[in-house]
């Protein structure tokens, strides 16, 4: 019977054994190790009074102050709740619409058009967000802009776009989904052409229409990859995207009231007052709540489905 070598032997065998395999991983664990783990010593700074002259280990270290002045104030629960509402958003109305969008393209027989579709809803993907906030500055300009120029020749009055924070929280999640949607259907629909057609076939004979056939085979086998996308979502569910937020918003201060996010506000904090010690605590706070609504979720998942856990 064969022994199983275990400590420091066991991990040399196992380096030695798969080497080839450590050294292909090599450049994207370099790459964890470089531009994800070492910038956490910076998470030091939420706990100093951060002066640039001391440096990171010279600085006065204040404790929890810094969270005191942020947790003291009432923007903490405006931009906590903004940031977990316009993701959910996103998620919901992002991961649905790519899910539709795949069966959509399923469903496509012809195979130029099929890679031509596919290619229209991918392109958008591409386009940078700067572009993203001109063409919506171009659609919602108060007075010269297209929505408003179509609802005047409809008889109706135009909408001060920029002046309305309520509106904007559908604006945003329209532009991400059509933004991103296309990217993550490509997910989904390389999920579905991996579906035995034998599944299809014997629905065929026992009668089932091609509804039926995506309400009965495709979205139940799509279920798996669906709850992965979902628990990565839920996983950044406190990260704003701030390149979407602060290129369409920018520093309209009207429309911070449902706009503003953990990460726009945390930019300001540094930007308007040179304050470093906090935004990192609001940096750091971000990073402690992602991590318990990943855990959280992570063993709801395992409680429903034990094989689409993430760990």
């Amino acid at each position: 019977m064969r022994r199983n070598k275990g400590g420091v032997n066991g991990f040399i065998h196992e380096i030695v054994k798969n080497r080839y395999l450590y050294v292909l991983a090599l450049p994207g664990i370099l790459f964890l190790l470089i531009f994800a783990y070492t910038p956490m010593v910076g998470h030091l700074l939420a706990f100093q009074n951060y002066r640039l002259s001391d440096g990171l280990f010279g600085s006065e270290w204040v404790g929890f102050r810094n969270f005191e002045f942020f947790f003291g104030s009432k923007d903490w629960l405006r931009v906590t709740w903004n940031t977990v509402f316009l993701n959910g958003l996103f998620l919901v109305f992002g991961l649905g619409s790519a899910v539709v969008l795949a069966v959509l393209l399923n469903e496509v027989t012809g195979k130029w058009f099929k890679k031509t579709a596919q290619s229209f809803v991918f392109l958008p993907y591409f386009i940078s967000w700067l572009v993203v906030s001109m063409m919506v500055q171009t659609m919602f300009s108060s007075t010269e802009g297209m929505m408003n120029q179509a609802f005047t020749s409809l008889g109706f009055e135009g909408v001060d776009w920029y002046l309305t924070p309520s509106v904007w929280p559908s604006i945003l999640t329209f532009v991400y989904v059509w933004k991103v949607a296309g990217y993550n259907s490509i997910i989904f629909l390389a999920s579905i052409t991996g579906i035995s057609s034998e599944y299809y076939e014997s629905a065929k004979l026992e009668g089932a229409s091609r509804f039926q056939q995506i309400i009965y085979i495709t979205l139940p086998l799509l279920r798996p990859i669906i709850i992965i996308m979902t628990l990565l979502g839920i996983g950044r569910i406190f990260y704003g995207d701030f390149g979407m937020i602060y290129a369409i918003i920018g520093d309209v201060g009207v429309l911070f009231p449902t706009t503003d996010v953990i990460d726009t506000y945390a930019y300001r904090a540094l930007r308007q007052m040179g304050n470093f010690s906090m935004s990192s605590a609001i940096i750091l706070y971000q990073s402690f709540m992602g991590l318990i609504v990943v855990i959280f979720f992570n063993w709801l998942a395992r409680k429903v489905d034990p094989n689409s856990r993430l760990f």
